[in-house]
């Protein structure tokens, strides 16, 4: 049964576990403002404000749509597993890639809030890790330090503390201290 699953799924998905991880689509906007619009998910992440301005959901939607750009989106839908069709967001940022061709690109998620301590975004980065949609060499993720959870879904994965850094969060309006994580992948 899982293979007829597997065998419907969208081009450009990727087998997670209990859900797939496809691209967005236009239909997602109303869930990723819905869950995006949460205080908690937009303070966990860089680049989410909040308050969600009227028309960022469909904003990232065509943003995550485009092809050929610096990131690569896709969306943890467990919908053929009878989980939610929206679970949150995975994505891969390529780093340089314009001026050079080091192979490297950072990792970023969020899982609604109704999603948390369920195990999906170690499952959304291990499937995202094992299939290497970019044909990546080595992966980066930061994660803030007041989110431990996030820090433990990247080492359960595979990746290794790197250092101590800190970046600005929109929704916090704030630098805010993180932990830097490597993934090599050759």
């Amino acid at each position: 049964m899982m293979l007829d699953k597997i065998a419907a799924m969208p081009e450009g998905a990727i087998a997670a576990g209990r859900f797939i991880l496809r691209p967005a689509r236009p239909s997602d906007a109303g869930l990723f403002a819905l869950y995006a619009g949460d205080r908690r998910v937009a303070e966990a992440t860089r680049s989410i404000p909040h308050p969600l301005p009227p028309g960022a959901a469909e904003a990232f939607v065509a943003r995550a749509s485009l092809q050929g750009g610096d990131e690569d989106v896709w969306v943890m839908d467990g919908s053929a597993t009878g989980l939610a069709e929206v679970l949150g967001v995975i994505s891969l940022k390529r780093m340089d890639e314009t001026r050079f061709d080091r192979g490297q690109s950072e990792v970023g998620y969020w899982v609604a809030p109704a999603f948390w301590n369920a195990g999906f975004a170690s499952e959304a980065v291990r499937a995202l890790v094992e299939a290497n949609p970019q044909k990546n060499r080595t992966i980066f993720a930061e994660v803030f330090q007041d989110n431990p959870g996030s820090a433990r879904v990247l080492t359960n994965a595979g990746f290794q503390y790197l250092g101590d850094a800190e970046t600005f969060s929109v929704a916090r309006n704030a630098r805010v201290p993180t932990w830097t994580y490597i993934r090599k992948l050759d």
